[in-house]
């Protein structure tokens, strides 16, 4: 009846119980300026512009270089992205990483708190974010293996792609493969607390009347893809910071090799 449906609602909320909880072909060539005609010898001789000292850098590079630098780079920032998000309070005890609860149970979360279930509430975003820091470790071999394999025409497409060329090129070569592998980790845990099959059933529910998403109707599958986000996202921002300081991150090639593309 109408006026028991979002009593109905909030108690198919209340359900959820808990704990779980983001080149193109490159040629060197190309970025050296080509420079034609004569010079006067009496013309006064001026510095070459930051672009053309970029190119000649970048050109003196072997290809063994490049491949060997940024491989260096992003398997630091494998390590460290792994490292921060991989373990408890990962992404839970971090506002900039936490996973929310779908937009549609945000508004039941609200509405629970409303009649003093707000620890129920509380628990099930902890119980989401648990599940994907469980999952992370996982995934660190493939990350790895994707770093050792990546062609010279891969590094150098990142290495002059920008800050999200990393991110790109491991969400192309290894989002299949680390979602099979996160799956398993969080489901394990969403079953473990009760969670997958009361967040299922009122999601589902939900998703009839254009509360949550379809793709968010699946526990497993929405905090799987959340926690790859994130994970790319975090290598991207450790790439970003060797290339904002390529001397701090402490190995002479790496420097070398970043530091070639700095004016």
């Amino acid at each position: 009846m109408p006026i028991r449906q979002p009593l109905r609602f909030v108690t198919a909320a209340a359900c959820i119980l808990a704990p779980l909880p983001q080149a193109s072909a490159f040629d060197l060539s190309g970025l050296t300026s080509q420079i034609g005609g004569a010079v006067q010898s009496l013309q006064p001789q001026t510095a070459p512009p930051p672009q053309t000292q970029n190119g000649a850098a970048l050109a003196a590079l072997s290809q063994g270089e490049v491949g060997r630098g940024l491989k260096a780079a992003l398997s630091r920032g494998v390590d460290s992205a792994v490292s921060i998000l991989g373990r408890p309070d990962g992404f839970n005890g971090n506002p900039r990483w936490r996973i929310p609860l779908p937009p549609g149970l945000e508004k039941a979360a609200s509405a629970m708190r409303m009649v003093g279930m707000g620890a129920q509430a509380d628990a099930l975003t902890v119980a989401i974010n648990r599940a994907a820091e469980a999952a992370v470790p996982q995934g660190k071999a493939l990350l790895v293996s994707a770093v050792r394999n990546m062609s010279i025409q891969d590094a150098k497409g990142i290495l002059t792609g920008g800050d999200q060329a990393a991110t790109d090129y491991f969400r192309r070569t290894t989002h299949d493969a680390l979602a099979a592998a996160f799956l398993p980790v969080v489901h394990r845990a969403t079953v473990h607390v009760g969670l997958a099959q009361a967040y299922d059933r009122y999601a589902g529910e939900a998703a009839q009347f254009g509360l949550v998403n379809r793709d968010e109707a699946d526990i497993d599958h929405y905090v799987t893809e959340q926690a790859l986000n994130r994970l790319y996202q975090a290598i991207g921002e450790q790439e970003k910071a060797i290339r904002a300081d390529p001397v701090g991150a402490g190995s002479a090639l790496i420097a070398k090799v970043f530091g070639a593309l700095r004016p």
